[in-house]
């Protein structure tokens, strides 16, 4: 790929590297900085002593690219907040002691059915100056509707850290804040904050206030709510109030993407502000007008849309582009792509591990790469013709990039993208262009019934349309298995067969047939692993009892209740190449692994005589643990979500006093028998 032979492609990989191995393995600061000091006069000596044919030296690249993959790891350091001291997370000890906490309100989260969510700044912790972002859920109450962003709130309470996941292979929503440097929350009434007149006035309170604003003027206009929220996504980057049945319509359509705003939607604004400045004189002074006027309403919309990774990443990019044409240089478009990675990182590298970040960037690089190649299969006639072929292998060669990390994160794939693109993507730039143009009109208190009434019908179009293509289940592959090992060979192998297309040639051919090798030895080595495992599952479901016995991909389900479709045991399934073989009710005795384990239910029914190694308590049984330790000795006592709270917490202060393990699925997630 000569895209490899940039070197601005090295040192980007270099510097990924280096943000990935600071994320996983938490350098010590101090080490990270000396070995970058270190590095840096490295690099300058040998520039120095090459200077006159540096780039012929292997020893000035070896030192440039271990510059960049450190600055990566510092970068990383530098952002990461739990390294600084004064994070008020240094002094939280006792998940259930109260604090007193001064916070600024910073971003709104999509709502729950019983709380308002935000994502906050803490100022003093205990009345000590500190730092650090926190989840605040504020429980439902007519006082919560008030709050603005950038509201001063004093909050008495306990901060919760993030707990480990409650079930086996389920989406750590705990680590997902942690990567956005949020390690606690807390869970508040309205009589525990003392709500603050002062307003911090900052980007994010003019940001907040401009969106609500806008989206106010077209409500009281008479726009419908449905519509409205899917403007706010689609336009303004805000996906918090669509309604469940819609995003479930555009996930099964494979159109999520529309809903982000992207690339894909920045282009279409690029394209629009263009044709308006087409009568500017072509002249320096018109050059430099263009650019500037470009420039300001790309960081406008994204200030607009809140700065979201996907917008910051798109309008980076594309300003890096309007820049190079403006100096009327051949922009190399891999160039630019590689400059916008290496500049959003250094800035915000948490922006690596979003999933709508990798997403983006692998779908333009391989649109980039691609859709050239699937162009060319083909040359039609007509101008229809030929809008349409480019829409569909645009499509296409996104969908191919994306199509591996789709499955290794959501496991599903939507089998008619290709016939929603090709229905949406002619009308999405006139929506587009329609949209802005309102939502700026707007932002200013006019309003025209027309422009919006077109608007508000083109949406509704668009989500029937979209609603109709959902409707094909049959379409909608799910529960897709797929690893890490799968998604690194599938790229390997996808890599080679375009090479082999670009020029095919023998060696070519066999580097696809290695690939297709590895592909199949990471697929038939997870299936093998899977069958040479054994593991009883002591699930952690509310209110009910779930076990599971898994032999190789052959799953035996222990429960009161038909659960095969519940999402705590399909996530477990699907990330372990398994299936359901049987289900039986709930015994007193099971064994596994050579291990017996005594089940008690709310009959409280047991025997003196079992001696088990494992205990399960459940169902709330009324039994007295320090009179059954007389006779029966467990290695591990556990209690599962089905039992009132108030009793395991006797369990666990008798078994504490009888120096038994005592493992609560409710406080630290499922446990495991190997």
């Amino acid at each position: 790929m000569k895209v490899m032979q940039f070197p601005l492609a090295k040192i980007t990989i270099g510097f990924v590297l280096g943000i990935m191995l600071s994320f996983y393995e938490k350098p010590n600061p101090e080490t990270a900085f000396l070995l970058l000091i270190v590095s840096f006069i490295a690099f300058w000596a040998t520039y120095f002593f090459s200077k006159k044919d540096f780039t012929q030296k292997i020893y000035f690249g070896t030192t440039l690219y271990t510059l960049s993959f450190l600055i990566g790891v510092t970068t990383q350091v530098t952002h990461t907040d739990y390294f600084k001291k004064n994070n008020y997370i240094h002094l939280v000890t006792e998940s259930e002691k109260d604090h007193l906490v001064e916070v600024v309100l910073r971003e709104k989260l999509k709502s729950t059915s019983f709380s308002d969510r935000y994502i906050a700044i803490v100022k003093r912790l205990d009345n000590k100056e500190r730092t650090g972002k926190i989840l605040i859920n504020f429980y439902r109450s007519p006082v919560n509707t008030k709050l603005k962003i950038g509201t001063n709130i004093q909050i008495k309470g306990a901060i919760i850290k993030h707990k480990p996941i409650n079930n086996p292979d389920q989406f750590d929503y705990g680590n997902y804040l942690i990567q956005k440097s949020i390690f606690a929350q807390m869970y508040v009434d309205a009589y525990d904050i003392k709500i603050s007149s002062k307003i911090d006035t900052d980007f994010w309170f003019y940001s907040d206030w401009l969106r609500n604003r806008i989206l106010t003027n077209l409500k009281e206009s008479g726009f419908a709510n449905d519509e409205l929220h899917v403007v706010a996504a689609l336009i303004l980057g805000q996906q918090q109030d669509i309604s469940p049945e819609i995003l479930h319509d555009y996930q099964f359509a494979g159109a999520i993407h529309i809903l982000s705003v992207s690339g894909l939607h920045i282009g279409f604004i690029v394209l629009f502000i263009n044709f308006l400045l087409k009568p500017l004189p072509k002249n320096k002074f018109g050059s430099y007008l263009k650019l500037s006027i470009i420039l300001f309403s790309l960081w406008g919309f994204a200030f607009l849309a809140g700065l979201s990774p996907s917008v910051v990443r798109s309008v980076t990019m594309f300003s890096f582009v309007a820049v190079g044409m403006h100096l009327k240089r051949k922009t190399n478009v891999y160039h630019t792509l590689l400059a916008s990675i290496f500049f959003i990182l250094l800035f915000q590298p948490s922006f690596l591990f979003d999933v709508g970040f990798q997403l983006s960037y692998v779908a333009l690089f391989f649109i980039l790469w691609l859709q050239p190649l699937l162009s060319g299969i083909w040359t039609p006639k007509n101008k229809i013709q030929s809008y349409f072929w480019d829409i569909l292998t645009v499509s296409f060669a996104a969908q191919i990039g994306a199509f591996p990390l789709s499955i290794y994160y959501f496991h599903q794939f939507p089998g008619l993208f290709f016939i929603t693109n090709l229905i949406i993507l002619p009308g999405l730039g006139i929506i587009m262009a329609l949209g802005v143009f309102l939502m700026v009109l707007a932002a200013l208190g006019y309003i025209p019934l027309v422009l919006s009434k077109m608007l508000e019908w083109s949406i509704y179009i668009l989500n029937k349309t979209i609603n109709w293509v959902a409707s094909f289940e049959r379409f909608i592959i799910q529960d897709i298995p797929f690893n890490l090992y799968m998604l690194i060979s599938l790229y390997l192998m996808i890599t080679a067969v375009i090479i082999w297309f670009k020029k095919p040639n023998p060696s070519k051919m066999m580097a696809v047939l290695v690939t297709v090798l590895l592909f199949q030895v990471s697929y038939f080595g997870t299936i093998w692993n899977t069958q040479n495992q054994k593991e009883l599952i002591v699930f952690n479901v509310k209110k009910s009892t779930l076990i599971g016995e898994r032999t190789g991909n052959d799953v035996t389900l222990f429960s009161k209740d038909y659960v095969v479709k519940n999402t705590v045991i399909k996530s477990y399934l699907v990330a372990n190449f398994s299936a359901v073989e049987k289900q039986k009710p709930l015994q007193n005795v099971i064994y596994f692994n050579r291990k017996k384990i005594l089940i008690i239910d709310s009959l409280g029914i047991y025997s003196n005589t079992i001696k088990p190694n494992i205990m399960v308590i459940t169902q709330s049984p009324k039994i007295n643990l320090e009179r059954l330790f007389q006779k029966n000795r467990p290695e591990m006592v556990v209690a599962d979500a089905s039992n009132y709270k108030t009793y395991i917490k006797i369990w666990k202060a008798t078994c504490y006093k009888e120096k038994i393990p005592f493992h609560a699925t409710g406080e630290k997630g499922f446990y495991k028998l190997q």
